[in-house]
This record gives structure tokens, sequence and C-alpha cells, in this order.
């Protein structure tokens, strides 16, 4: 198992959601990109981490 930490800012404001754009790591591609999350749960907030678990069979 995997744990990777994925960060995002805010980028742009829509209607019904806000679109984040991932900061990848230095010397790094992007591992997820763009993602739009919520109003209702984003609120207010400039700055998003996610978790990504990485799971084998």
């Amino acid at each position: 198992m995997s744990d990777t930490i994925v960060k995002f800012e805010f980028e742009k404001e829509n209607k019904n959601s806000i679109r984040y754009k991932e900061i990848p790591k230095e010397g790094m591609p992007p591992i997820v990109g763009t993602i739009y999350v919520q109003k209702w749960f984003a609120g207010e907030c400039k700055n998003l981490e996610i978790t990504i678990n990485k799971k084998d069979k």
C-alpha cells in the first residue's frame, strides 16, 4: 500500500463548484491535474490536499 498526498490550489469559481489545479511536486508531472469540488463542501477554501492510496492485490 502506498499513500500519496496531492496538493491543489484555487483556480476558478463556477456556478455550483470550484475548480482547483494541482500543484505538482518539483520535477514531476501532475498526477491528477484539475478537480472540481462542490461549493457546499469547499466553502471558501483556497487550498486542498487529497490522499490517494494505491492498493495492490
